[in-house]
């Protein structure tokens, strides 16, 4: 099993942060080799991710969410394995540090080898920064308020 942590400081609120990060339908918006995401209930959603030529279908299914605080999930289904948490700390009224681990299971020659050249990094420390930038620019627009699907509001 492989582990990944990064994180990064993001100019908004906690509030808003959690909210936007729990949009789960917007991840394609800012996830690398994320192409559709689809809340199924309050706990499981549906992903269709390509990353490096490889499609994948899987579900996920939420373990925890601490309203502004984190968010846990793990997948469901056998050929996919990842367990994974985001957390959430206010800096001060206006900034919060958003940090996510992932523990990964990589399968197949391909997987294993972008795993030893540390893809799955990068890609999180880009989706991150994408993240942020894709947060600071929303602000608190209407649907970041916690009432879209997936919010738990």
């Amino acid at each position: 099993m492989s582990k990944v942590q990064e994180s990064i400081d993001v100019d908004v609120p906690v509030r808003v942060v959690y909210d936007q990060w729990t949009s789960f339908e917007r991840f394609p918006e800012f996830m690398e080799g994320v192409e559709e995401v689809r809340q199924l209930d309050d706990l499981h959603a549906h992903w269709k991710t390509k990353i490096a030529g490889l499609s994948r279908e899987f579900e996920t299914e939420l373990t925890e969410r601490v309203p502004d605080e984190r968010v846990s999930w793990r997948t469901t289904s056998e050929d996919v394995k990842h367990t994974g948490m985001v957390s959430l700390q206010p800096i001060d009224a206006t900034h919060t540090r958003v940090r996510m681990t992932m523990d990964f299971q990589p399968t197949g020659f391909a997987e294993k080898a972008a795993d030893k050249l540390g893809v799955l990094e990068r890609m999180v420390r880009g989706d991150l920064r994408r993240f942020k930038h894709f947060v600071e620019e929303r602000g608190a627009e209407p649907d970041a308020r916690g009432d879209g699907p997936g919010s738990g509001a």
